[in-house]
């Protein structure tokens, strides 16, 4: 029986399109699947800031930020906590990836023609010991050009196979099946959808208009997560995190659903950690909506007071930046869903960045020029708009007027103008001299250390009310849905493993579909800027896998 490819690629976001364009260099041909229209081309890859994971990179050199391999590995295993069998090989992975960051990713990807922000962000601070959560340096280097820009060298590279005749490129193809015509899976069933003319990240029709059915000798699964599907990401919230919460927002589209994660687990794959996941803290509603329910991240600086839905400062360490999970597992345990930032106009105009490559506007089209007025700006343009639109913004000039806003924005008052005051006012104390008990406090002034938090990240330690400093602001911070954590079991090689441990022969998985490789190389949390390091690497290497399988 003859084949219609050697290699079948399910899903053209960043993983799908770095497994092709391996699968292109070494003259495979390729058929790469979509649900999505040609225009979604990239998937979620396309809306990120462009952040990626790298040690001890010219960048952090220049800044004179020491690092090294040893390090990052101490904070990855720090972070990731694994402490389950089936960890095997997702530990595996994690050893092969911090290698990958500390060696040749950044030459590879600038061989490509990707370039880097010079200063690099320091995410995941984490504020424990030595061995525990978070980095212990900036590794955070975000793409000039964000996620557009990461995306198009792999996207170039796919096009070219198309134009060498290697790739047959099949959008509003959504796979329902697959299955065995011999000892391996060789053949991908499903549905053809209704032609969709939405833009990028809209939902598109789901009329199906025909059936499909094709064969190779080699499925690569790189479909990604379930982030989009809040009905899962709530079957399966762990106990860890407390109750999932009533209401959340969403970090990517809803056709993000898992349904392919299912449907690799009907024909034989093994899905392992399905409850690690990772969820934002500082999510706001879209103003400008793209997607249902859309949301953006804040990637906040470290000086915004952050308060429960009553009021209460969060205990240490949790402060803006810190610990992301941490975070969400003592929001959970407060009965509410959401907090607050209480800041002022001189912190969100040095300290709010946020997340999206449509939001950094003079990132995303490399524009030097805007990236300097955006350094010069009181507030910066997108940031600005949130403050005049966004649903969960309250900009007031005096506290009272503040907290009449905010309680104004929940079913329940449960904001005291008198506790609140008393809070920012013991906190404005400890701005008063060098000294200080307050560990917030202490840890701004470290941060002014780093010449990257000081020139474009973090505000001058001043009293919040100060109405030299003013406006006041308050911002409701949603629960924000984004990464699977758990995925499909891989071995180093991508090849997709059974309950058994053996391999389902014929399956590869990349991506978020794979926990970014071996079925969850993050453990329980992530150091940030590896999502996307993660597509690419395990893209690249079950694209090289299966490549050198098929014959």
């Amino acid at each position: 029986m003859a084949y219609d490819a050697d290699v079948i690629v399910i899903g053209a976001g960043l993983a799908g399109l770095a497994a092709t364009a391996e699968l292109v260099d070494a003259g495979r041909k390729v058929i790469l699947l979509d649900q999505e229209p040609e225009q979604s081309i990239g998937g979620q890859a396309h809306w990120s800031f462009g952040g990626l994971f790298f040690v001890d990179s010219p960048e952090q050199r220049r800044l004179r930020i020491k690092d090294s391999h040893a390090l990052a590995l101490q904070d990855w295993m720090g972070t990731a906590g694994f402490d389950r069998p089936e960890d095997h090989w997702p530990r595996r992975w994690a050893e092969a990836y911090v290698g990958f960051a500390a060696g040749e990713k950044r030459s590879w990807l600038h061989g490509q023609g990707v370039r880097f922000f010079p200063v690099v962000g320091w995410a995941e601070r984490g504020g424990y010991d030595a061995t525990g959560h978070g980095n212990s340096v900036p590794r955070f280097h975000i793409t000039w050009g964000t996620g557009p820009g990461l995306v198009a060298p792999f996207e170039r590279r796919v096009r070219e196979g198309v134009a060498r005749g290697l790739v047959e490129l099949r959008f509003r193809h959504r796979v329902t099946g697959l299955s065995r015509s011999a000892g391996s899976v060789d053949t991908v069933t499903g549905e053809v959808l209704a032609p969709s003319g939405i833009e990028r990240g809209q939902a598109s029709s789901r009329e199906v208009t025909g059936a499909f059915e094709l064969r190779a000798q080699a499925v690569i699964v790189t479909s990604g997560g379930i982030g989009g599907n809040h009905d899962l990401v709530r079957a399966n919230w762990p106990e860890r995190l407390g109750t999932p919460p009533e209401r959340m927002i969403s970090g990517v589209p809803a056709h993000v659903d898992g349904a392919m994660l299912g449907i690799a687990e009907e024909t034989g794959a093994r899905l392992i950690n399905r409850d690690r996941m990772w969820h934002y803290t500082e999510g706001i509603q879209n103003w400008n909506p793209i997607w249902d329910k859309h949301g953006i991240r804040i990637l906040p600086g470290p000086s915004s007071l952050w308060l429960d839905a009553r009021g209460n400062r969060l205990p240490v360490p949790l402060f803006p930046g810190f610990d992301t999970l941490g975070t969400l597992e003592h929001i959970m345990s407060t009965g509410y869903d959401y907090t607050w930032f209480v800041l002022d106009q001189k912190i969100i105009g040095k300290e709010f960045a946020l997340s999206g490559s449509e939001q950094n506007p003079d990132l995303t089209g490399k524009s030097i020029r805007d990236v300097i007025g955006r350094a010069r700006a009181d507030v910066p343009a997108p940031v600005k708009a949130f403050m005049d639109h966004g649903a969960d913004f309250v900009v007031e000039k005096d506290l009272a007027a503040l907290v009449r806003g905010m309680n104004a924005l929940t079913k329940e008052p449960l904001i005291d103008e008198a506790a609140l005051h008393r809070e920012i006012v013991a906190r404005d104390r400890e701005i008063a001299n060098p000294f200080t008990k307050d560990l917030q406090v202490m840890s701004i002034r470290g941060a002014r250390k780093y010449l990257g938090d000081k020139l474009i990240r973090t505000a001058s330690p001043h009293r919040i009310l100060d109405p030299k400093a003013g406006p006041l602001i308050a911002v409701r911070l949603n629960i924000l849905t984004r990464k699977t954590l758990g995925g499909l079991e891989t071995d180093l090689s991508s090849r997709v493993l059974t309950e058994g441990g053996e391999a389902l022969e014929g399956v590869y998985a990349a991506g978020e579909a794979a926990g970014f490789g071996g079925g969850g190389v993050h453990g329980y949390r992530s150091l940030e800027g590896t999502f996307l390091g993660g597509c690419l690497f395990s893209g690249r290497t079950a694209g090289r896998a299966a490549a050198g399988a098929v014959g």
